[in-house]
């Protein structure tokens, strides 16, 4: 069956006529089609435009967009239906929240799935959970007409709810992995990275087309046939060919070499799409996909990777300390898998979907009065169009494709990260898409040099865990191959950040053949990467940016590199200090017992301050010692008959180093004391996790609600971005700062 559109109009075979051509109207007739083609449904089981009478509060009838009846018995003796299907234009984004009257509505006629839908998402629901919308379960599939005649499989279905999914999800990862294994005989790393290469191979296509078109085996045979049509002798196999067209999508991204091929056989490869083609990469549920891929790389990382990554209980409290606003520019220079990034933008996000979840509950209460009860359904079903016309205004904000949306500019201009490893910033890069893109501004690079907008003076936050006890050599310089020479996403960087971005690119181009540790004020105290990480994210902060890293305990108090704590209080001040377990990371597969340390950069009134005050306090205590200094001085100089011996030389110069070491200790203590500040230092005995993994009690949740009142009530920092809110005023959604009272003529007026 196919769908008809000629002249204008759509053919309906439910209604065996022709309808105007309405966006809604090809989304239901095009899920009527595959309603038939797919899953095998006659259209004698089927009704569009079903009017029921029903008996909830004042509404007498609703009319459903399509019904399906289990056959075509039930449906004749008008008996309760099995799935109730609301279409909808794809400028709305699916969203449980919205369709809490139809999910009511399906329930209050007996159906056991509710389907929301357009061209691009699907979203399923069950009645047979809880009656609260909100708690609705979304489940992963209708049943197909054989399955629908069987209540045993129903029942099975409506049990596939996202944590199914999610497990399920994860499982066929593994058997992806062992498929190559197997067959192909790679390591468990390279088995890795393959996956990596075939998921985004799926994920790309997917996002090509319709909702309805997944890369399956089915699809991977079809193209593959059209492709040996044209292909020359000397052509690439058709999945290499898939692979090249991905490389070449993704090129701006970095993701894989010019000549990077699939290490694998075609037999593996097709295999694998057979095992992946249930799942859709484009709509699966972020939560389901996400945390899928985190467990499947957790195993295969920490089991036979030999990595470790930063876990789950620490990221969330760490992320909940610094607390990151819509806005908000967000870095990792040592990004790993991506755990902080993921973190940070799922916690952003979070925010603004809550915004966004209480302008529409707003609308509803304003719209869904008494008053509507008593409309006729004419009048109700005008008052609904305005509903869900505000409401596919606000989903807009949540679009990530939509240019002018929210989601847009978190996902495109708040998220920032590097890896030296390739396989980490691939890996980082496929698990910010698996939990909701953002993947954009990660990169395979040195996270201690510059790269597209990773550089100075430019975050609002940094959240990362560096190497432990590496080093950098003295050796290591910087070369011609750290260069950035892609003219034209120089020419677009420049537009994106301005003179600034020359200037970031002066830290390579100006140092080429000199040492990397000269680009850093502590490669001379220290060549642990730790140290130098400390300063790279100081230095990429904004004045009064923040900043959570893992370190090993003690590092700053470590004696043999104490002017590396100097060097650090001169620039930020510390705003917490905790420490944790070593049980944590030993669950990772660490062995150095962590701290986790916050910093808040100066603002340019702490530097003025702070540098008034060292000015202030040096030139008093070098006045208290000035005449014993300059008198020993001139005693070192004496010449001829007055030459001290070589005896009291030694005892002058001993005199001198001991005045001068007096100095500085007597200038730091004299700083310390006038730019004082409390520091608060907090050690937890349990962190959420135990030396196996396990789940255990987590005193970092505690820690850091205690945290977040103790910077209100200290004004630690201000958040910088305002709290928005969203005003229904004469038919139009204004968003306007909650600080303003009114609606002025500067307010942002969205969609006219």
């Amino acid at each position: 069956m196919e769908v008809q559109i000629k002249n204008n109009k759509i053919y309906a075979p439910l209604k065996d006529k022709w309808l105007v051509l309405k966006p809604e109207e090809e989304v239901r007739q095009n899920y009527i089609v595959r309603l038939v083609n797919s899953y095998g449904y006659s259209l004698d089981q089927m009704e569009q435009d079903y009017s029921k009478k029903i008996n909830l509060g004042n509404l007498d009838s609703i009319k459903y967009d399509i019904i399906v009846w289990s056959n075509k018995i039930e449906k004749l003796n008008n008996k309760k239906p099995l799935i109730v299907i609301e279409c909808k234009s794809d400028s709305i984004i699916i969203r449980k929240e919205d369709y809490f009257k139809g999910i009511n509505l399906s329930k209050n006629i007996g159906a056991d799935f509710f389907v929301a839908t357009n061209s691009k998402q699907t979203k399923i629901f069950s009645k047979t959970f809880k009656t609260n919308s909100l708690n609705t379960e979304e489940i992963l599939d209708i049943p197909n007409n054989e399955e629908a005649q069987s209540e045993p499989k129903i029942k099975k279905l409506l049990q596939k709810t996202n944590d199914f999914l999610r497990e399920d999800f994860s499982k066929t990862l593994f058997k992806c992995h062992n498929i190559i294994r197997n067959n192909d005989k790679l390591s468990p790393e390279a088995a890795f990275d393959e996956i990596s290469k075939i998921l985004f191979i799926k994920i790309r296509y997917e996002r090509a087309n319709s909702e309805h078109q997944i890369f399956s085996e089915e699809a991977f045979k079809a193209d593959k046939a059209s492709y040996e049509k044209y292909k020359p002798k000397d052509g690439k196999d058709f999945y290499q060919f898939l692979f090249d067209q991905t490389k070449e999508d993704f090129k701006d991204d970095d993701l894989f070499e010019p000549t990077e091929i699939l290490r694998i056989r075609e037999n593996s490869f097709e295999a694998i799409v057979k095992e992946l083609q249930i799942y859709n990469l484009s709509t699966t549920s972020d939560d389901v996909k996400g945390i899928a891929f985190e467990q499947f790389l957790g195993r295969t990382f920490r089991g036979e990777l030999g990595q470790f990554f930063t876990p789950r209980t620490v990221v969330d409290f760490m992320v909940d300390v610094l607390d990151p606003q819509e806005g908000e520019t967000i870095c990792d220079p040592c990004c790993g898998s991506g755990g902080f990034l993921i973190k940070a933008f799922e916690y952003v996000r979070a925010k603004i979907e809550d915004e966004i979840q209480v302008a529409k509950d707003k609308i509803k209460a304003q719209y869904y009065t008494e008053a509507y009860d008593k409309l006729s359904e004419k009048e109700k079903a005008k008052v609904d169009d305005q509903v869900n016309n505000f409401f596919t205004k606000l989903n807009a904000e949540l679009d990530i494709y939509n240019s002018k949306g929210r989601m847009y500019k978190l996902s495109r201009y708040s998220i920032y990260g590097t890896d030296a490893n390739p396989r980490m910033s691939r890996t980082a890069k496929m698990n910010m898409i698996m939990h909701g893109d953002g993947h954009g501004g990660v990169h395979h690079n040195d996270g201690l040099l510059n790269v597209n907008g990773i550089f100075e003076n430019r975050f609002d936050v940094i959240l990362t865990n560096p190497p432990f006890g590496a080093r950098v050599e003295k050796t290591l310089k910087i070369s011609e191959a750290d260069k950035y020479t892609d003219e034209e996403r120089i020419k677009k960087y420049r537009k994106d950040y301005g003179t600034a971005y020359d200037e970031a690119l002066k830290q390579v181009n100006d140092n080429i053949g000199k040492p990397l540790l000269n680009l850093y004020e502590t490669g001379k105290m220290s060549t642990l990467t730790e140290v130098l990480f400390i300063e790279r994210n100081l230095n990429l902060l904004k004045p009064g940016g923040r900043m959570g890293i893992v370190l090993p305990e003690g590092i700053l108090n470590n004696s043999n590199i104490n002017k590396v704590r100097d060097f650090v209080v001169s620039k930020a001040k510390i705003i917490l200090i905790t420490s944790i377990p070593q049980d944590v990371f030993i669950a990772s597969g660490a062995t150095v017992k962590p701290s986790l340390l916050f910093f808040k950069k100066f603002t340019e009134e702490e530097r003025k301050e702070y540098d008034k005050i060292v000015k202030e306090v040096t030139k008093t205590i070098n006045t208290t010692y000035e005449i014993r200094l300059k008198k020993i001085k001139e005693d070192l100089a004496k010449k001829g008959k007055e030459t001290l011996s070589v005896e009291e030389k030694k005892t002058l110069k001993a005199e001198q180093k001991s005045i001068e070491t007096k100095i500085e200790t007597e200038i730091k203590a004299l700083v310390k004391e006038k730019f004082n500040y409390q520091i608060p230092i907090a050690e937890v005995e349990k962190a959420g996790i135990s030396t196996t993994g396990a789940k255990i009690e987590n005193d970092l949740e505690p820690l850091a609600e205690e945290f977040k009142q103790y910077r209100s009530e200290n004004k630690l920092w201000n958040t910088l971005f305002k709290d928005i809110k969203y005003e229904v005023i004469e038919n139009q959604i204004y968003r306007i700062p909650l600080a303003e009272s009114n609606v002025t003529a500067e307010s942002e007026i969205f969609y006219n």
